[in-house]
Parts: C-alpha cells; structure tokens; sequence
C-alpha cells in the first residue's frame, strides 16, 4: 500500500509532537489530533514509528498518548533511574520494590475497576496514604508467610522492614530517609509525568484525566493489575 507524501509528513509530524509531550490533544492541537483521527493509514503510519520507537501508541476519549513499552530505558526509565529518583541515594532493591508498592497502593485507593468509570474517589490525604501503606504491609505479612511470598510474587516482609526503617517526622522532612520524605519524591514523580495534582499546602492527592484514561482503558484490562489488588485487599487467588 503506497502512502502520499503529504500523508507520511502528517504522520511523521504526529509522532514528532507525541515524542516532544507524549500525548495530544483534540482541545490543543485540532489539526493533528483529527489528521490521526480520521485517517486509518495516518494512523498506521505513527503506531509504525512507534513499533520501531518501542513505543505503544493509543486514542484514549479525545487524547492520543504515546506509551513507553516497559523495556523501553530511552523513553521510559530503567529500574537504576527510578531507584535513584524515589529512594534514599543507597537504597536497596527492598527500597525499589516499596516505592512501586507505595503506588500500586495509591492506585488501588482511587480505583477499583467497577462501573463506567474505576475511578472511585476525587482526592485522598497524604496521611490516610501513609496510614494505607502501613496497613498493608502487615496486612500482608500476616496473610503471606515468607516461603509463600515467591508464589505470590510480593515480598511483604522485605517491603514492611524497608518501611520500617524509615524515620518519621512530624515537621514535614524531605529527606528520602523519612516516612514522609519517601512520599513526598513519590508523589512529586507521578505529579511531573502528570499523572496527579500533589497540593502539597494542604496535603492533597488528586488524580489527573490522564491516569484516569490510562487506568479505565488500560491498566485495568491487564490480569497482573487485577491480581495485585486481590492480593492487596486479601482476596482469594
């Protein structure tokens, strides 16, 4: 199937904007947005660059996000930049996989998969999240013995005593080293990939329309995300 030019500088000039913001926007590039959506071959045209790219590229309500494939280092971030953005400068693989846990946690309380929407809250408390985290953790070191936790594929002690070693501090501290240092860099990645609204003043988390369209068609088809929150609620596999 042959392309015309003007077709292959459309959608070369799609992919171009997606590689710059990751996503467009009918409401801020009209021109783009219904170039994509309207043509079935511009279409094919940016999700084969986007193949190449490794790079998933998908129409969510009336935005088009470009998705890093989780191997992706280029686009995305490798498990050493995450470990160096969230966790304390010598953090430990228990120190990673709390960080991931901190924010499947946070996912699980806004969203629950059911309805016409999974999302299930508008705002949650710094604190009610410090409080679920703890809460978990024991809640799943009770459930899982250490020698179940490989069939589980969730290391609740290892993640509890990372937890633990952390100080808290009731003045608000920074510091990776704290409870709520540890947090706070969390929650200040997910806010600068646009995923919430961090209103640190009065101690808020909101989620954005685009982890709300990610996690409604998306993260809630895949199993692995259904089976973590079994886990986490304590649901029988």
């Amino acid at each position: 199937m042959a392309y015309e030019i003007d077709e292959i500088r459309m959608g070369q000039e799609i992919f171009y904007y997606l590689l710059e913001h990751h996503e467009l926007g009918e409401e801020k590039q009209e021109r783009l947005y219904r170039a994509y959506a309207e043509s079935e071959r511009i279409q094919n045209l940016v999700k084969s660059q986007g193949e190449i790219a490794e790079c998933e590229i998908e129409r969510y309500g009336n935005v088009i996000y470009l998705i890093p494939k989780e191997d992706n280092t280029f686009l995305g971030f490798s498990k050493a930049q995450l470990k160096q953005a969230l966790c304390k400068s010598n953090g430990t693989d228990k120190d990673y996989y709390l960080s991931q846990f901190v924010i499947v946690t946070l996912l699980v309380e806004f969203y629950d998969g059911q309805g016409a929407t999974s999302k299930t809250r508008d705002y949650m408390r710094v604190g009610e999240l410090q409080n679920r985290i703890s809460e978990r953790l024991k809640e799943g070191k009770e459930r899982v013995s250490e020698e179940k936790e490989d069939e589980v594929g969730i290391a609740f002690s290892n993640m509890l005593e990372a937890y633990e070693a952390l100080r808290s501090d009731e003045k608000g501290s920074r510091a990776k080293t704290t409870k709520e240092g540890f947090l706070y860099h969390i929650l200040s990645f997910l806010e600068k990939q646009g995923l919430i609204e961090y209103v640190e003043e009065d101690e808020m988390i909101k989620t954005t329309k685009k982890l709300d369209n990610f996690m409604d068609w998306n993260l809630l088809n895949q199993n692995h995300f259904q089976r973590v929150k079994r886990v986490l609620e304590g649901e029988n596999e």
